[in-house]
């Protein structure tokens, strides 16, 4: 029986999980008040991207302004910064930026943390998400990494979704790297299946189940290789 095999020779993405922290322990900023968690991205695994995916003295820029981003990244030596829209220019750098000029910081980014969906952006549209994708991938350096977020909202989550979005990356000159699904809720002692007892049904909102996890998609601005990272 003949099989139908595919051409693209490239290696896949490498997936990996994150879990959800057992321990009670939260981080606090300066002024001591516990940090909240990234769109449902404990703060410990927001500091592991950052470390994971930018250098020491790297810029980190934010689209949301979070402020566990700005937290984590100086705990890391990285130099945080937001990338805001003011209505006409899609992004702008902020004045000043950790005590450089925007001029110096336009250099380039080592990461981008981004969410998707967003209300200046049309989540059916690839073309919108293209552009945006483009957008954010001329703030990095050469070397540099977008780590978006797709956030709940309509049509996020769905792997339909999930895969316009990295065409659309792929289109905007973006390599795909890496795909990380962020647990939202902790695991189960035991398999539930596995029980012989009745087992409780998942809570339901507005008739549907709460999601479990998030998707972090990882980009790259050239080949991982070359990053140096």
């Amino acid at each position: 029986m003949s099989q139908t095999r595919t051409t693209d020779t490239r290696p896949p993405a490498p997936v990996a999980l994150l879990l959800r922290p057992t321990h009670t322990h939260r981080p606090a900023d300066a002024a001591g008040r516990p940090l909240p968690d990234w769109y449902g991205i404990h703060p410990d695994h927001l500091a592991l991207l950052i470390a994971r995916y930018t250098r020491d003295g790297d810029t980190v820029l934010n689209t949301d302004g979070h402020p566990t981003v700005a937290a984590a990244a100086e705990h890391l030596h990285r130099r945080p910064g937001v990338a805001v829209t003011d209505g006409e220019t899609p992004y702008v750098w902020p004045e000043p930026l950790d005590g450089r000029s925007a001029a110096t910081a336009r250099q380039g980014a080592g990461l981008v943390l981004a969410t998707l969906p967003r209300v200046d952006v049309d989540s059916r549209d690839p073309h919108a998400i293209g552009h945006v994708l483009g957008v954010w991938r001329a703030l990095l350096r050469p070397g540099g990494f977008l780590v978006l977020l797709l956030t709940t909202g309509p049509g996020c989550g769905a792997l339909g979704h999930r895969s316009t979005v990295i065409a659309a990356a792929r289109a905007a000159g973006l390599l795909y790297h890496q795909h990380i699904p962020a647990l939202l809720l902790p695991l189960p002692e035991t398999e539930p299946r596995a029980e012989t007892r009745p087992v409780s049904r998942p809570p339901l909102r507005g008739g549907r189940h709460v999601p479990a996890h998030r998707d972090l998609l990882v980009f790259a601005s050239m080949t991982p290789e070359a990053a140096d990272v």
